[in-house]
C-alpha cells in the first residue's frame, strides 16, 4: 500500500493560485531575498557544502514526524537512529503516527501548532491547505543554505518541476524528494510461460495486447485472461494504476495520474479538461471493448486487490497490473499455489498507443514540510544543513537506503551488496534479518530520491532491464506548467472541481463496464458543463496566463 500511495501521490496536480507572484519567481534567489538569515548559536557548520558530512558543533536534537508502517514497525533501538547521531551529532525525536492516521494526525498537529519541526512523507500538493495560515515554512526562502538540494536541482535540470510547487506568493512550501530520472514502475504483468507455450508474442501496442488476449480466450475459453486490481484501494479511482500508465499513450490523463482531470494542450497553449476529451473517450472505448469481448474481467472495477491477485496466482487469469514489489510478492504466493519452477511471470513494457510509446511522470517524490516554528529555533541553520545532508546528499541518501557499510552492506567492485545475514525485498532471501524491520533502513519514511544508480541499486537485474528498456524505448512527456491560485480562488476552484472529478470517476467505470453506453458521451459532457467545467477551466487558464506574465 505504501508503494501504491507513493507512486500515486508522486503525480498529484499542484493546484494553487495566483494573485501576487513575486517578480522573477522562477528563481529561488528572488524569493529568498525577503527572508532574514537563519538563526545559529554556533552549532551549524561554517564550511558546510556538497561532499561534506554535516556535523553539529555540539549535540542537538530535532523533532520529526514518523510515518509508521505495520510491515516495518517503528523501533527506538534501530541502528538508523544511533548512526544518524554518530555522524551528525543530531538526535531525532520522532512523533510516531500509524500510516493509516498519518494525514489526519499531520493536519491536527499543524493546525494546533504542535507539529514537530520536520514533517516528512508529504507529497507535493499536500502542503497547500497549510500555506495561508503561515503554519509551515516557505522553504524556498532558505534553500540557498541547502547546497546539496540546489546542486541536484541544477545538475538534473529540475527547476521547471520545482517551479510547479510555487504558491500564489511565488514561494514553495515543500521540499520534494528528487530523482535523477523519471521512475516508471507500474505496468502489466503477464504469465510469460503461458504466452510462450502458445506462441503468443509479448505485445508492444494496445492493439497487439487485445489480439493476444483474444488468442488466450480462444485457447482457454473458461478463463478471463485479464483481471485487474487497484480500483478500490489507495485514492479510489476506477482501474487507478491501469489508466495511469495507459492514458498518456492515448494522449490524455487518467486513474492515479491525475487529481482533477486537467491537462495541458501544448499545441493550443492552454489547459483542457481531459475527462471530456475525445482522447479520453477513445481510451474508455478501448477498455470497454475488452469487457465486451470477455477479455477483461468486469469485476476488475469492484473487486479487492487481494481478490484480483488470488485469481492471478491461482491461474484463473494471466494478466494483471503490477509493480516491482508486487512481482516479488506474487512469485512467493505462486510458489505455493502453482509450484516453484512451474510458471513464469514478468513485467512488460507499457504498450504503445495512438500517441506512440510515451510515458508521463514527475521526478519529484514525497518530501518534507518544515514547521514555521523552525525559523525561531536557535539552531535553525543547523536544521537546514542537517535536512540537506540527510535527504539530499549522496552520503545521506545512501545511509537511509542501505545503512552502514560493513554492518548492513559492503561494496564489491563498486556495487553495493547486502551482508550475508541481511535480506531486503528478496535481494538476499537467505538472510535471517531484514534491513527495514531490524535496522530501520530502506523504509518509505526516509529513503526516497537520489541518483538512478542509487535507485536501481536495490532492484533485481530483471527490474533494471525493465527500467532501461522503458527509458530507451519511451519518450517522457513534459510536465504540465504551473497555475497557482490565490487561497480564495483555490477554494472556489475546489468547490467546482470536486463534483467534476467525482462525475468523471463514476462515468469512467460506467462507460468501461458498459452500464452506460458510449453513445451517451455527448450527454455526459453536457453534465460536466452543467457542473461548471467551463468555469473551472477559465479559472485554471487565467491563473496559468497570469503566472506566465508575472514570471517573465
Amino acid at each position: 500500500m505504501a508503494k501504491i500511495l507513493k507512486k500515486l501521490a508522486f503525480l498529484v496536480a499542484i493546484v494553487t493560485a495566483l494573485s501576487s507572484l513575486l517578480a522573477g519567481c522562477s528563481s529561488d534567489k528572488s524569493s529568498s531575498t525577503t527572508a532574514s538569515a537563519p538563526k545559529d548559536k554556533g552549532v551549524a557548520m561554517a564550511d558546510y557544502g556538497v561532499g561534506k558530512t554535516f556535523k553539529a558543533a555540539k549535540p542537538i536534537s530535532f523533532t520529526t514526524m514518523y510515518n509508521d508502517a505495520a510491515w516495518y514497525a517503528f523501533k527506538k533501538d534501530w541502528l538508523l537512529w544511533s548512526e544518524i547521531t554518530k555522524r551528525t551529532n543530531v538526535t531525532l525525536k520522532p512523533t510516531v503516527v500509524p500510516m493509516s492516521d498519518y494525514a489526519q494526525k499531520r493536519s491536527l498537529l499543524i493546525s494546533s501548532g504542535d507539529a514537530p519541526l520536520i514533517i516528512p512523507k508529504t507529497y507535493p500538493g499536500q502542503e497547500t491547505p497549510f500555506v495561508s495560515s503561515g503554519a509551515i515554512l516557505p522553504i524556498s526562502d532558505y534553500v540557498k543554505y541547502m547546497p546539496n538540494f540546489m546542486d541536484k536541482v541544477k545538475k538534473w535540470n529540475l527547476q521547471p518541476e520545482i517551479d510547479n510547487l510555487r504558491q500564489a506568493d511565488g514561494k514553495y512550501y515543500v521540499l520534494p524528494g528528487l530523482h535523477e530520472e523519471v521512475w516508471p514502475d507500474y505496468t502489466l504483468a503477464v504469465r510469460t510461460d503461458i504466452f510462450e507455450k502458445n506462441n503468443i508474442a509479448i505485445p508492444k501496442t494496445w492493439d497487439e495486447f487485445e489480439a493476444a488476449l483474444k488468442k488466450l480466450k480462444e485457447i482457454y475459453p473458461d478463463v478471463t485472461p485479464f483481471s485487474d486490481r487497484w480500483s478500490t484501494s489507495g485514492s479510489v479511482s476506477p482501474l487507478g494504476a491501469l489508466l495511469q500508465y495507459a492514458a498518456p499513450t492515448f494522449g490524455t490523463v487518467g486513474g492515479w495520474g491525475t487529481s482533477n482531470y486537467v491537462t495541458f494542450d501544448q499545441d493550443k497553449n492552454k489547459f483542457v479538461f481531459a475527462g471530456a476529451s475525445k482522447e479520453y473517450k477513445e481510451m474508455l472505448t478501448y477498455f470497454n471493448g475488452l469487457i465486451k469481448e470477455g477479455l477483461l474481467d468486469k469485476e476488475s472495477l469492484s473487486q479487492s486487490d487481494d481478490q484480483a491477485v488470488q485469481k492471478f496466482v491461482n491461474g484463473k487469469s494471466f494478466v494483471i497490473s503490477s509493480n516491482s514489489q508486487e512481482i516479488v510478492t506474487m512469485r512467493t504466493s505462486m510458489d505455493k499455489t502453482l509450484g516453484a519452477g512451474k510458471y513464469s511471470i514478468a513485467k512488460i513494457d507499457v504498450p504503445g498507443g495512438p500517441k506512440g510509446n510515451v510515458i508521463a511522470g514527475s521526478r519529484l517524490e514525497n518530501g518534507i514540510m518544515i514547521s514555521a516554528k523552525a525559523k525561531d529555533d536557535p539552531n535553525f541553520k543547523a536544521l537546514l544543513q542537517f535536512i540537506d545532508w540527510f535527504w539530499y546528499s549522496d552520503e545521506g541518501e545512501e545511509l537511509a537506503k542501505w545503512g552502514v557499510e560493513g554492518t548492513t552492506y559492503k561494496k564489491e567492485n563498486g556495487k553495493r551488496v547486502l551482508m550475508p545475514d541481511i535480506n531486503f525485498l528478496g535481494l538476499n532471501p537467505s538472510g535471517t534479518k531484514d534491513l527495514r524491520v531490524d535496522y530501520g533502513f530502506g523504509t518509505g519514511s526516509f529513503a526516497y530520491g537520489g541518483t538512478t544508480d542509487l535507485l536501481q541499486s536495490t532492484m533485481s537485474e530483471e527490474e533494471v532491464k525493465f527500467q532501461d528498456s522503458m527509458h530507451q524505448n519511451k519518450k517522457v512527456l513534459p510536465v504540465n506548467p504551473p497555475y497557482p491560485m490565490s487561497a480564495t480562488d483555490q477554494e472556489q476552484a475546489t468547490l467546482i472541481s470536486t463534483p467534476l472529478t467525482d462525475t468523471v470517476k463514476q462515468n469512467t467505470a460506467k462507460f468501461i463496464l458498459g452500464t452506460r453506453p458510449l453513445s451517451e458521451w455527448n450527454a455526459y459532457v453536457s453534465e460536466l458543463k452543467a457542473k461548471g467545467m467551463d468555469k473551472y477551466l477559465d479559472m485554471v487558464n487565467k491563473a496559468y496566463q497570469d503566472y506566465q506574465k508575472k514570471s517573465k
